[in-house]
């Protein structure tokens, strides 16, 4: 695992949510709640190599050079689950547009099926973050990637709550220079594929479908 290409955060806030999120008594309302809630904290740090460029700002006393993120930012969740993440990151981007990928997982090959692809024609504009709570077997982290990549994105990360080991390794495997940003590294996975300790099916979690 490249440690330079993770970023976990400790964040005792985020840590706080994220406790209340892998408990199973957390009803689906407030899982929605926190997982909205621990995307929009990690996206202050998601962020911190955007590119920027200088501007010219009239302030009400005098003329100034700020700056502003260069290009036109595009979040792009992975279906359903990634949906969660979408509001909090955008509490704190309202400016980035949103593309949508569905990428299903076979429950017997545990590889990714595409049933929809939604994205805007000039990815290569700005940064890309591809939104899902759950990185295990990095499957459909790397199908995604390799779709957003045909699509034209250029600067690409990843941000998701938890990450298994294995989902890490292979998603840098297939593509070593995108950077993971999660709350927690977990165990590993069990012989379904599921995260452990994990916190359950997300997207069930995040809908009342459990």
């Amino acid at each position: 695992m490249d440690a330079s290409r993770v970023v976990v955060f400790d964040h005792p806030l985020i840590q706080h949510k994220l406790a209340h999120v892998r408990d199973l008594e957390t009803g689906h309302r407030a899982f929605r709640a926190l997982v909205a809630q621990i995307a929009g904290l990690m996206v202050y740090e998601a962020t911190r190599t955007f590119p920027t460029e200088p501007v010219e700002v009239q302030t009400p006393m005098e003329v100034m050079q700020g700056r502003r993120v260069r290009g036109t930012i595009t979040v792009v969740p992975v279906l359903r689950a990634g949906l969660g993440m979408v509001d909090g990151v955008l509490r704190m981007m309202p400016e980035a547009r949103v593309g949508h990928l569905g990428l299903a997982r076979d429950e017997l090959t545990l590889e990714p099926r595409a049933y929809l692809e939604r994205l805007p024609s000039d990815l290569d504009a700005g940064p890309v973050m591809l939104v899902d709570p759950m990185l295990a077997t990095g499957g459909s982290a790397v199908a995604a990637i390799e779709t957003l990549r045909r699509a034209g994105a250029v600067d690409l990360r990843m941000l998701c709550l938890v990450a298994a080991p294995e989902g890490i390794k292979r998603l840098h495997a297939a593509h070593p220079d995108v950077t993971i940003y999660a709350a927690a590294v977990d165990r590993g996975l069990n012989e379904k594929g599921f995260i452990l300790p994990g916190l359950g099916d997300a997207g069930d979690r995040l809908y009342g479908t459990t």
